[in-house]
C-alpha cells in the first residue's frame, strides 16, 4: 500500500474507485482498516476515493509529540500531492471535519467541494475531560473504530488535544466553495446546535439532517448518506 512522506512522518493512504476525486478524512481514533471500509464501499462506487490514516492512527506513523489541526491538514495536503490529485471534493468526519475545514481555509484552490459530517468548528468546554474518562475505553474496544491497528492511548490523547484546541469560527466567512453539512439529529458528541452554528458561519452552505447520532452514516442512514454525497459531488 502506498505511503506519503509528509512533515517528517509516513502517512498510509489508499485510492479506490473511479470518477471525481474525493478525499476522505476520518475522525478521532478511526482508520481505514475498519471504519474506512464501509465508507469506501459506499463512496467508491461513484467517486475516486482517496482515503488515509491520520497521524496517530492505523498504519500511519504515531509520533508522541504535539498534534494540531493545522499540522494534520498539512498531512492531508501531502496525501493529495502523493496521489497526484490537484483538486478534489473533501469529506471530513468529526475530527476529520475540522481537518477538512482547515485544509479548505488554507488551500481553497485544492478543495472543489466541502462535505462536513458530524462535526463543528469548535469543541465545547468539558468535552476533553469526558472523552478521556469515558470514551477512550469504549473506542479502544469497539472493532468498527479500533480496526486491525489499535491506537495507543497517547496517540488518542494527541489527536484529541488537537481537536479540542481548534476554533475556526472567526474565519468561516472566508470559505467560498460549495459546502454541505450532514449531521445526525441526535448527535450527543457534536450536538446539532454546533452544526447549525457552523452552517451560519459558512456563506451559502447547506445543512442536511439525518436520523441517528454521531455515526448515523454507518448505521440506518447509510444508503441515503451515500446518495446525498454522490449527488453533491457530481454537481457541476
Amino acid at each position: 500500500m502506498p505511503t506519503a512522506d509528509v512533515n517528517g512522518i509516513r502517512i498510509h493512504y489508499e485510492v479506490h474507485g473511479e470518477g471525481r476525486p474525493l478525499l476522505l478524512i476520518l475522525g478521532l481514533s478511526s482508520d481505514l482498516s475498519e471504519m474506512g471500509k464501509p465508507l469506501i464501499q459506499m463512496l467508491g462506487a461513484r467517486s475516486q476515493v482517496i482515503g488515509f490514516d491520520n497521524r496517530g492512527a492505523g498504519r500511519s506513523d504515531k509520533p508522541d509529540a504535539p498534534y494540531s489541526i493545522e499540522l494534520m491538514a498539512s498531512d492531508a495536503l501531502g496525501v493529495m500531492d502523493a496521489a497526484g490529485v490537484t483538486r478534489a471534493g473533501v469529506l471530513g468526519i468529526s475530527l476529520g471535519g475540522r481537518i477538512a475545514l482547515e485544509l479548505a481555509l488554507g488551500h481553497p484552490e485544492r478543495v472543489e467541494r466541502l462535505i462536513l459530517v458530524s462535526t463543528s468548528a469548535r469543541v465545547v468546554p468539558g468535552w476533553r475531560r469526558r472523552w478521556r474518562r469515558h470514551y477512550y475505553p469504549f473506542l479502544s474496544g469497539l472493532p468498527v473504530l479500533r480496526g486491525k491497528y489499535p491506537q495507543p492511548r497517547y496517540a488518542f490523547v494527541r489527536q484529541m488535544e488537537a481537536s479540542t484546541g481548534y476554533d475556526a469560527r472567526p474565519r468561516l466567512h472566508q470559505l467560498g466553495m460549495p459546502t454541505l453539512l450532514l449531521h445526525g439529529r441526535n448527535d450527543r458528541t457534536a450536538p446539532l446546535a454546533l452544526a447549525e452554528e457552523l452552517q451560519r458561519g459558512i456563506p451559502g452552505s447547506r445543512l442536511q439532517t439525518f436520523k441517528g447520532g454521531h455515526l448515523f452514516f454507518l448505521i440506518r442512514e447509510r444508503r441515503r448518506f451515500a446518495d446525498v454525497v454522490a449527488e453533491f459531488i457530481g454537481q457541476a
